[in-house]
């Protein structure tokens, strides 16, 4: 039986290995073959690798709201300021990450479309973890802010990178379930970034702020990202784009060795090659049809982060502000942050059987839905129900939306095209946080809350207006 199985296999892989052969060294065959691969172990372990990646980057994005009561003890920051502006309270450490995010995601884009994913997915998250270790020893607002900025600068990069090299890495077939596992490993760092704080922020261990621990703790990232680079080859779709076709073909056949191999009969045939565009420029982003993606993921953005940052930013400050204790207040949001990856776990079962435009109006409905009635909450059960229902609600749409915007572009400007428009979410959060702290202090929890709902009525309005449908096809069939 052993000699049978090496027989088959060697069968498998001379013709995995005769595609090239042939002649058809073009980035259409490239990306043919690519979108032909099942789903085996190698292709989930891909996902899983770049969900690590994840999980370090939403730590350090989402940790905001949990350090915030920390800071505000220490002294360092106020919960409001007397100005709409003012530099000393928690809104301009949120607009400083924002502000970095912005920054980040518009203007560095084009590093990934110039350098390649790997290596920009690998330069900056130690960027980021480098920065935050020395904010982390900061003691006055303007540091703090400062560093904040610096580190969302690598993170704002960080998010653009790792959405397009998944895409491009995975088959047609297993986009959606590959984001909704990505996000499902990445928003563990929800709960675990809630836990710390509320073990920790109420404390100082060794003498040392609580708050000062947990942003510490997330910059060992950098300790695995070297071993996670090692595993992840180079996006092949760039690589043919670039018209680096041997390098593509090289990982290609690797990849297609391995999971033949785990397949255990021969790979299904490729389709018939999309024509793919050499060369990319940004001003595509202006024409059709990726005019029509373009204003629309621009409204998306700038109205979908109200929601989704205004909640787990400041939900703990939220708390105490209805009167709940600082360290019970933390508790609440370690109980709603358990939420947090089980709306991309539901994204294993139903990512790739729905439109996601679609999925993204029904998530948006809900998450009004949840957040006005949130508003009204006071009792302990109702508070971390309605919590968790928003929070769940959210995950849904952000592992939606990332896959989708990352669908809307071609692969030659994909990177720049996705930090664009994403980047308008960042610009909005920059203010949002004032305007949340504004609301806050004239019409309360309920207003802030009306706030949100009003943003995702213009989100859900965007996307159902006038978004594309993306489901099972080809990267270059959507932009072809």
């Amino acid at each position: 039986m052993a000699a049978l199985r090496e027989i088959f296999f060697r069968h498998s892989v001379s013709k995995v290995q005769s595609i090239p052969a042939n002649g058809h060294l073009t980035a259409g065959a490239i990306v043919a073959r690519l979108d032909r691969l099942p789903q085996t172990f190698t292709v989930w372990k891909l996902i899983i690798l770049l969900g690590l990646g994840t999980f370090f980057e939403l730590y350090d994005l989402l940790f905001t709201g949990n350090i915030a009561p920390g800071l505000v003890k220490s002294g360092i920051l106020t919960p409001t300021t007397p100005g709409l502006f003012g530099s000393t309270g928690i809104a301009s450490f949120v607009a400083a990450l924002f502000a970095g995010l912005f920054v980040g995601a518009i203007a560095c884009g084009f590093l990934a479309d110039k350098y390649g994913r790997r290596a920009i997915f690998t330069y900056s998250l130690l960027w980021y973890t480098a920065t935050n270790v020395v904010m982390a020893f900061q003691s006055t607002a303007f540091g703090l802010n400062l560093w904040r900025f610096l580190s969302g600068l690598g993170l704002g990069l960080e998010i653009v990178v790792i959405g397009t090299y998944l895409s491009e890495l995975v088959p047609k077939h297993t986009r959606g379930r590959a984001f909704a596992c990505c996000q499902a490993i990445g928003f563990v760092a929800v709960p675990v970034a809630a836990l710390l704080s509320y073990l920790l922020v109420p404390r100082a261990p060794f003498g040392i702020d609580g708050w000062r621990w947990v942003v510490l703790i997330g910059a060992q990232g950098a300790v695995f990202i070297w071993w996670i680079r090692r595993a992840l080859p180079e996006s092949p779709r760039w690589l043919a784009q670039q018209g680096r076709f041997q390098e593509a073909d090289s990982i290609m056949t690797a990849l297609e060795k391995r999971v033949a191999a785990e397949y255990g009969r021969s790979l299904p045939s490729p389709a018939a090659p999309e024509p793919v565009a050499r060369h990319g420029r940004m001003r595509e982003m202006w024409t059709p049809p990726y005019l029509t993606r373009s204003i629309m993921m621009i409204i998306f953005n700038v109205f979908q982060t109200v929601s989704f940052y205004g909640f787990l930013n400041w939900v703990p400050t939220l708390l105490i502000k209805q009167g709940i204790t600082i360290t019970n207040s933390l508790l609440y949001t370690t109980l709603i942050a358990l939420a947090a990856p089980v709306g991309p776990s539901l994204g294993l079962l139903i990512a790739d059987r729905f439109e996601r435009k679609h999925v993204l109006v029904v998530v948006c409905l809900a998450i009004i839905g949840f957040g006005l009635a949130f508003s009204q909450a006071s009792g302990a059960v109702a508070i971390v129900v309605l919590g968790a229902g928003l929070t769940l609600g959210n995950n849904m749409m952000s592992y939606t939306f990332h896959a989708y915007q990352q669908e809307l572009f071609p692969t030659g400007i994909r990177a720049r095209a996705v930090g664009f428009v994403y980047s308008w979410s960042r610009f909005s959060a920059i203010f949002t946080g004032f305007v949340i702290a504004f609301v806050l202090e004239h019409s309360g929890v309920a207003g802030v809350f009306v706030f949100i709902a009003a943003a995702m009525l213009m989100a859900l309005l965007a996307i159902a207006l006038m978004g594309p449908r993306t489901r099972n096809l080809a990267l270059e069939q959507i932009s072809n």
